[in-house]
């Protein structure tokens, strides 16, 4: 019987141990996915940017 507890204590310290790690892993991809969306947030801005100035630069071109 106390081998049963012992073995029993054994899993449960694994699970608790695995739920950590998945919790902390979880974590740090919301944080990687928070930088990656503010990232592509800042290109598409940046994309915009470039887009109307290569419009406003045709728009100059004289027309034949």
């Amino acid at each position: 019987m106390l081998e049963q507890f012992d073995s029993l204590e054994t899993k449960l310290s694994q699970l608790i141990a695995r739920y950590q790690a998945a919790r902390e892993e979880n974590l740090r991809l919301r944080q990687q996915v928070l930088a990656m969306e503010n990232a592509n947030k800042q290109l598409t801005e940046r994309l915009a940017e470039a887009r109307a100035r290569v419009e406003s630069l045709f728009n100059q071109l004289p027309e034949e």
